[in-house]
């Protein structure tokens, strides 16, 4: 037998429709939907106005304009004013315009409902001023929420004078006002005129929201102000509004970007109940803290939990694979996208959001020595923009790969997409590594005149470190002295790198001492002039330099290794013996030592 299907009345449905959107339940909606149509449903403004919000709610913007074209209906204001918010929602403000500008071509008149969202996808001055004359005509501007629309667009094309007018010509201002004004000026970098507006609503009277709280929240985030960061935290604890989502993801933010790491971890740990975004906070945390094990050790707890990662989720998670050669948990990552379409959203949104998972993905690949994979996800890409190139010119580069790395850029040229910095970065790079002197020299010499790129620090870096490597040591010398960016440490550093490979101790006493005024405190500058000067037998060098670094309290940082195995990434430092097979480990190490030892290899230590 088959199962009998519930059968709703409208109103019902209605209900279930508001449910679906505020929990984004796009499959039980979509069953609604279909047993309205069924029943003959759809005839009622107020089910295309339902339908219309669940879609947009739940990011189906292409199902929500067809819902809105439905033949049997005739747009009102509610069903404009539903479509029009959920592409301004969606962050799809020119098309909420365009919508705005059909509802007046068909002589549907827009109502308080409609401006606030209007107003928000304005994307010029011109188009703001316009609503804002019609909105006067219509006898709206008193509007709180219209009011506050204004206030927040103003002020985000840095249009402050306007807001201001806006703000104190409203008699009646409710914390949404307040609230414009706080926010809008946080948006725009302008912390100080946001806390001033903060002060004279406490001063006021007007008792902070939760989204006050936020908003104050992200400025101290932003600013790294973790004393006045806690303050608010103290204020929301009193007010009660910790336990709200957006609060507590607030606090995680603050308190990673000021970084606390294990405050943010704590306000995670006693949310009851977390979303999408409290998961995606703690994890950015740690990944901008560089902590990226932790960040996949969360990113798999989440999914334990039962929480589907959305995009964000995947941009912050790959680039912690990256950093970490990770590539079973990238490939991994890969295929979960791959299985459950992610960043394959809504048609209007999808070349941009693609894109950006894609580079996300092929700059994993690249980094973890997959040049392969990373080549097929290239290859796959509708959308090449700048960044896919240079990922994929300087993976090439960075594995030695030079043939490729200036096929890739022979063929990017052929695109006719500008090169910048970061692409000839990769091409000198691939030059150096790969000794091809007389190619690095020539683009070098090009750079202004054929691809307009004045060159960088970053490109005389590149070309030094190529001379030195093919022994050309001092026309990499006088290049340092001759270039006309002041050198910096890493550039001396590749010059007394050269010096130890070709034992020219002359140039490394001058790159050294250079070093030693440049960057006092870094141990490795100590510890490559040392090496220079034992190669060469100069232990009476050797002595002076250590003793220099006892001096300056300079000590060597261990060395610090990750590798990947199929339960996880070992992290290990030179020396510790803390891993529980640390035994194991060393007696293989032993064992290949004496490997290489019978084979004539000695080990520079």
């Amino acid at each position: 037998m088959q199962p009998v299907q519930p059968v709703y009345d409208l109103s019902t449905c209605i209900a279930s429709l508001q449910a679906c959107a505020r929990y984004k339940s796009l499959q039980k909606g979509k069953q609604i939907h279909a047993n309205m149509v069924t029943n003959g449903f759809l005839c009622s403004p107020l089910s295309i106005t339902s339908l219309i919000n669940m879609y947009s709610k739940c990011n189906q913007m292409d199902d929500t304009v067809s819902t809105f074209y439905y033949r049997f209906h005739d747009p009102n204001v509610f069903a404009y004013n539903a479509v029009i918010a959920g592409f301004t929602a969606n962050g799809l403000a020119r098309n909420a315009f365009e919508f705005y500008n059909r509802m007046r071509l068909t002589c549907v008149m827009p109502d308080k409902f409609t401006f606030p969202c209007v107003i928000r996808a304005c994307c010029s001055i011109r188009e703001v001023m316009k609503i804002h004359s019609l909105v006067i005509k219509l006898g709206l501007e008193l509007d709180v929420y219209v009011g506050s629309a204004l206030v927040n667009t103003y002020l985000k094309f840095l249009l402050v004078k306007e807001a201001q007018k806006v703000f104190e010509e409203l008699p009646s201002r409710d914390i949404v006002l307040w609230n414009a004004m706080v926010n809008g000026f946080a948006q725009i970098g302008r912390f100080d005129e946001a806390l001033v507006v903060f002060r004279t609503m406490s001063e006021e009277g007007v008792m902070p929201s939760r989204f006050t709280v936020t908003g104050v929240l992200s400025i101290f985030a932003m600013m790294g102000d973790f004393d006045h960061g806690r303050a608010i935290h103290a204020i929301a604890l009193k007010m009660g509004y910790d336990s709200h989502f957006e609060v507590a993801n607030a606090l995680i933010d603050m308190y990673g970007k000021c970084k606390f790491t294990e405050d943010a971890l704590d306000i995670f740990e006693m949310m009851v109940e977390k979303d999408i975004y409290s998961w995606n906070s703690i994890i950015a945390v740690h990944e901008q803290c560089g902590y990226h094990d932790e960040t996949l050790r969360l990113f798999y707890r989440m999914l334990g939990a039962g929480i589907l990662p959305d995009l964000v989720t995947i941009t912050i998670v790959v680039p912690a694979c990256s950093h970490l050669s990770a590539l079973m948990h990238g490939r991994e990552i890969h295929g979960y996208m791959i299985k459950n379409g992610v960043g394959k959203g809504d048609v209007n949104k999808e070349d941009v959001n693609d894109v950006l998972m894609t580079n996300a993905i092929m700059d994993m690949y690249a980094k973890c020595g997959s040049m392969r994979n990373a080549y097929m996800v290239f290859d796959k890409m509708k959308n090449k923009d700048i960044a896919s190139w240079n990922i994929m010119i300087t993976g090439y580069g960075m594995h030695g790969n030079a043939n490729e790395t200036l096929d890739m850029f022979s063929r990017m040229c052929e695109t006719q997409i500008e090169v910048d910095e970061v692409t000839l970065v990769g091409v000198l790079s691939a030059c150096s590594h790969a000794g091809l002197v007389s190619e690095g020299r020539e683009l070098l010499r090009q750079m202004r005149s054929k691809y307009g790129v004045i060159p960088t620090i970053e490109h005389y870096t590149c070309v030094v470190d190529m001379l030195g490597r093919a022994g050309h040591v001092v026309e990499a010398f006088e290049l340092v002295q001759n270039m006309p960016i002041q050198a910096n440490a890493v550039v001396w550093r590749a010059l007394l790198a050269a010096c130890r490979l070709h034992r020219n101790s002359d140039i490394a006493k001058v790159a050294a001492q250079k070093l030693m005024e440049i960057a006092p405190w870094h141990s490795g500058n100590y510890v490559l002039t040392c090496n220079i000067f034992v190669d060469t037998g100069q232990y009476e060098e050797v002595s002076e330099v250590r003793h220099t670094m006892r001096q300056h309290n300079v000590q060597k940082a261990p060395g610090c290794s990750w590798t990947e195995l199929k339960d996880g990434v070992h992290a290990f430092i030179n020396g510790d013996r803390s891993h529980p097979k640390a035994n194991f480990i060393y007696a293989q190490l032993d064992s290949l030592t004496a490997q290489l030892h019978e084979h004539g290899y000695v080990l520079q230590l």
